[in-house]
């Protein structure tokens, strides 16, 4: 079986954190793997129904949804909380990494829209994300989700 396909969502302010999860992923001391379904290359179009086409695209071809959270997420409506709309009417599992390192959701960073839906939160480190990406399901109820203690414990935090 493969990597979970994941869709990765950010502010354009985090593009470092995206960045950086790319060279975890590079980094052969690092065992942190995903099949990443962001575009490949940045989008040179101002036409927005142009780019949420694209992105929506890629969107359909992952199974999950990994938001990163920061301090600004939550105001991003134009292209991040639709992106998560589409991830969650797709029927992704909703991961939400929070940059500020909090273990569980932080309802003054967390957009709305990912909120009392199932999703799990976990904070901004390749072991914990990796494992989310690889273990985490969705739960049907209203509900937000972080793992125990004994789960970091047993990943080496």
């Amino acid at each position: 079986m493969g990597l979970p396909r994941t869709f990765v969502g950010f502010s354009s302010t985090d593009i470092h954190y995206y960045r950086l999860m790319q060279a975890w992923k590079a980094n052969k001391n690092i065992d942190f793997n995903f099949s990443d379904c962001q575009l490949q290359d940045e989008i040179n179009s101002e036409n927005e129904d142009y780019i949420k086409r694209k992105c929506r695209e890629r969107i359909n071809l992952a199974g999950k949804y990994l938001l990163l959270i920061g301090q600004d997420t939550k105001s991003k409506y134009k292209y991040v909380r639709w992106e998560a709309e589409v991830a969650i009417e797709k029927g992704c599992t909703i991961i939400g990494v929070n940059l500020d390192g909090s273990r569980s959701i932080d309802r003054n960073t967390c957009p709305p829209i990912i909120r009392d839906i199932g999703a799990i939160f976990v904070p901004f480190s390749p072991v914990i994300i990796a494992h989310a990406i690889e273990h985490y399901s969705m739960h049907k109820d209203n509900d937000n989700y972080s793992y125990k203690d004994s789960v970091y414990k047993q990943l080496g935090y």
